[in-house]
């Protein structure tokens, strides 16, 4: 694209485009770095609560600072446009990871399991839940080894606030890795993000999502009622420790999950541990 210039951004490339907005590569003319703009598309403009959860992807994320959880560094609006600037972490997705070789390393998949759950732990003591954890909202930038970034809060919400889906008219957030109280008991707190996460980390890990069928509604009932299929049922090599990390953070019942992410963390260093002294050498 020809880069135009948007106030001190010169959007240079676009970098990807979602349901509400386009993402560009762009350079900071005043402070002389890259950024990520993030333009909403002009026909959400006049949708007042399209543009609510444009400026509260903004406001969420603004009050945290944390390595794991993408920056914002600005909002505003030029000419009815309204944007986003953020942090730029362009070096593809874990979706993007997944699609390109099938399964991530069992290594890597620790790696963003730990960086993952320090960033929800953050937002957590901002009393924030994110609801919709999946692998294309895991970003890397261009860091080497690069750095696993979350982002999309546009879901996220208070973690004492009440539920009311039906004045809402559902339940919102990503099928295949939504927990099972989400959908069955209509609440859902720390451990509903922590279960989303497990179920991406065994998408990266054996190169499916953990419950699958043809219909989203079957998709769902999957998550309340079937058992799911261990890790290392479907791909041997991974180690016990890993595989009992993710299990236990899918737990059907939120109680038999990991009652905060530290313990969580804790597992997964140690999954991580056992795997680098096994095979690296304890490098």
């Amino acid at each position: 694209m020809i880069p135009v210039m948007m106030r001190q951004f010169e959007l240079r490339a676009v970098i990807a485009s979602g349901g509400m907005g386009t993402v560009f590569r762009s350079w900071d003319t005043n402070l002389h770095r890259e950024v990520a703009v993030k333009l909403m598309k002009p026909e959400f403009a006049g949708d007042p609560e399209q543009v609510e959860e444009f400026v509260k992807e903004a406001r969420a994320c603004a009050g945290l600072n944390h390595t794991n959880i993408i920056h914002i560094y600005s909002f505003d609006e030029i000419d009815g446009n309204k944007y986003l600037v953020m942090e730029l972490a362009e070096n593809g997705t874990l979706d993007d990871r997944i699609e390109q070789y099938g399964q991530v390393s069992e290594l890597e998949v620790l790696d963003v399991g730990i960086k993952i759950a320090s960033g929800l732990d953050a937002a957590l003591r901002h009393n924030l839940l994110h609801l919709d954890i999946k692998p294309g909202n895991i970003l890397f930038n261009n860091d080497e080894p690069p750095e696993p970034k979350l982002v999309d809060f546009g879901l996220a919400k208070s973690a004492d606030e009440e539920r009311g889906y039906e004045e809402e008219g559902g339940i919102f957030g990503t099928p295949y890795y939504i927990a099972p109280e989400r959908l069955s008991l209509n609440r859902e707190d720390f451990r509903s993000d922590m279960y989303s996460l497990g179920g991406t980390l065994y998408h990266a890990l054996v190169g499916r999502v953990p419950f699958d069928a043809e219909e989203i509604h079957d998709v769902a009932r999957a998550h309340i009622e079937e058992e799911l299929v261990p890790p290392n049922e479907l791909i041997d090599e991974i180690e016990e420790l890993t595989n009992e990390a993710i299990c236990r953070s899918m737990a059907k019942d939120p109680d038999d999950r990991y009652q905060s992410y530290d313990e969580f963390i804790m597992a997964l260093t140690a999954a991580r541990s056992h795997l680098l002294i096994k095979k690296y050498g304890g490098g």
